[in-house]
This record gives C-alpha cells, sequence and structure tokens, in this order.
C-alpha cells in the first residue's frame, strides 16, 4: 500500500472536540489541555463549522492580553525535553512524536547544543513532496 492508496477518512482522529464562540478562552485552553489536543473546532447550532481555535492562537491572547501578566516562561516550561540528532532516522523521530504527541522536537549536537527543530509540518511537507513552508 503507498501513501496513495491511504485516504484522510482512515487516518483522522475522531470524535472532534467542539466549542461554541460564546465558549470562555480560559474553558476552552481548559478543555484543551485536559483532552490533550491542539485544536477545537468552532460550531453553530447545527455543527456546522464556524472556525478553529488552536494553541498558535492562544499564543496572540496572551500577548494582546491586557494587564500583561508578569510571569516568566519558568513557570511553565517542559524541562523533559525529548531530542533528535540530525542522524537519526526520520522514521524513528516520527514515531517517538507520535508516541507522546509531540508536535516539535528539538535537534541537538553534542558539541554545538540546539542546532534546529523537526516538527509534524516538516514530515508532512517530507510526505507530500513539496517543500516546507518558510516561517511567517
Amino acid at each position: 500500500m503507498t501513501t496513495d492508496d491511504i485516504f484522510v477518512g482512515r487516518l483522522m482522529s475522531t470524535p472532534v472536540e467542539t466549542v461554541t464562540p460564546d465558549t470562555l478562552v480560559e474553558d476552552a485552553a481548559d478543555r484543551m489541555l485536559t483532552n490533550e489536543i491542539g485544536s477545537l473546532v468552532v460550531v453553530g447550532e447545527n455543527n456546522d463549522l464556524l472556525g478553529i481555535l488552536t494553541t498558535t492562537d492562544f499564543v496572540d491572547i496572551v500577548a494582546k492580553s491586557k494587564p500583561k501578566a508578569e510571569t516568566t516562561v519558568e513557570r511553565y516550561m517542559s524541562t523533559d525535553v525529548t531530542t533528535a540528532e540530525a542522524g537519526d532516522s526520520i522514521q524513528d523521530v516520527a514515531d517517538q512524536m507520535v508516541e507522546h504527541g509531540f508536535h516539535h522536537m528539538p535537534v541537538v549536537d553534542d558539541e554545538e547544543g540546539v542546532i534546529g527543530m523537526i516538527t509534524t509540518t516538516d514530515m508532512a511537507a517530507y510526505l507530500s513532496n513539496t517543500e516546507v513552508p518558510a516561517p511567517v
């Protein structure tokens, strides 16, 4: 079986976690943390798609919050970080990312420290034979 033989319906996650437009962002964040997911689909009364809220959106929410919280990243950062090395197999790294639910994995070198980052976007681009989009 090749990747051309596998369809979205076979790989998609179900059920989808949804919220309504009037859900408080604090409640949405709590739901994402509780369910260990990176997005919530925003739906209307008839389950019609209105939007999506992702962990990336929360970066924007925090950045624009007034007044600014005087909290350092040390309070929230993960310290038990799984890493890859430049010579690691893509398959092994993908397996680790899926097993642990990671979307980002720092690439390290014994002498140079952090030398890069491998992401699920990089993996998807590799599978699709297209170039990785440049960061915005």
